[in-house]
């Protein structure tokens, strides 16, 4: 069974820029298109309508929003098998409920709630935070690369906790033809004295080449499914959050892992990301065991 990509839009021009980003990534991949829309008075209010001949103004605005949303989409690439639906429900159980059957869920990262300024709107930060599947949050306008210069950022940490982001940042930088860069941030532990470095090293470089030792590790079984991906290794000192965050600011896709939780608590990592990166975040699953 073919998963699609599956974007949710609401009207605002932030949920317009991720269909066209999902757009991208359903051709891409040879993948469907879903655009979905919730409307809790089509819940609650809707059935009243379903004899009517007249449409009401609130179904109307809903059949408006996903009409302009494919129209985007096909403008982006004519070629993608879109569909569209308009779900009556609140937005993040009905997305949370359609991650169950997605590649990759996309949203914008503000909505038009009554609170547009925020960095991060709330169903975005719940679809990070639980959805089963890869969720994109599209910050800003996405670029409109048509060559191989772009650069696909992946964060590393453990091993295993790591293997599924670094799986998508490979597939994304092999089917967009960019460059992959992989980062691990390291720190030097405060609690041990620093000995003599004429004695014994300097303890900075034994951390980062010990950084770069695990980073190796992690990375080797995609490097070398993927050999054609251009690759570039980073250990970088410092907090992971800030490391990734000053490695992706020229980047055209941030990939981070991160645990899927019950409640409404991101982590360190995945909540700086998603408030402060300058491109397009993907958040993916990661093994619970290894969080």
């Amino acid at each position: 069974m073919t998963l699609p990509v599956i974007v949710g839009v609401d009207g605002s021009e932030a949920g317009l820029w991720a269909t066209e980003w999902a757009t991208e990534e359903a051709a891409l991949h040879g993948l469907p298109l879903r655009i979905v829309h919730a409307s809790l008075w089509e819940r609650y209010e809707g059935p009243a309508f379903t004899d009517s001949s007249e449409v009401p103004a609130e179904h109307a605005l809903a059949e408006d929003i996903v009409g302009r949303a494919a129209e985007r989409a096909r403008r982006r690439n004519p070629g993608v098998e879109i569909s569209v639906d308009i779900l009556p429900e609140d937005a993040e159980s009905a997305l949370l409920r359609e991650a169950h059957r997605a590649t990759v869920v996309v949203t914008g990262s503000r909505g038009r709630g009554p609170i547009t300024g925020t960095l991060l709107g709330s169903v975005s930060r719940s679809l990070a935070t639980r959805a089963l599947c890869p969720v994109v949050v599209v910050r800003g306008s996405p670029l409109n690369r048509q060559g191989d210069d772009g650069r696909v950022v992946v964060g590393v940490g453990d091993v295993g906790a790591s293997s599924a982001a670094i799986r998508f940042a490979f597939r994304e930088a092999r089917s967009r033809r960019w460059a992959l860069e992989a980062v691990r941030a390291w720190r030097r532990p405060a609690h041990k004295p620093l000995t003599h470095p004429l004695l014994a090293g300097d303890p900075a470089h034994h951390h980062e080449e010990q950084a770069l030792a695990l980073l190796d590790d992690a990375l080797r079984g995609q490097a070398g499914e993927h050999p054609d991906v251009p690759l570039h290794r980073l250990a970088a000192e410092g907090p992971a959050h800030h490391v990734l965050l000053t490695h992706a600011a020229t980047a055209d896709l941030l990939v981070i892992g991160a645990p899927r939780r019950r409640g409404p608590l991101l982590g360190r990592v995945a909540d700086a990301a998603l408030h402060h990166a300058d491109c397009p975040v993907a958040v993916i699953p990661q093994c619970e065991a290894a969080s």
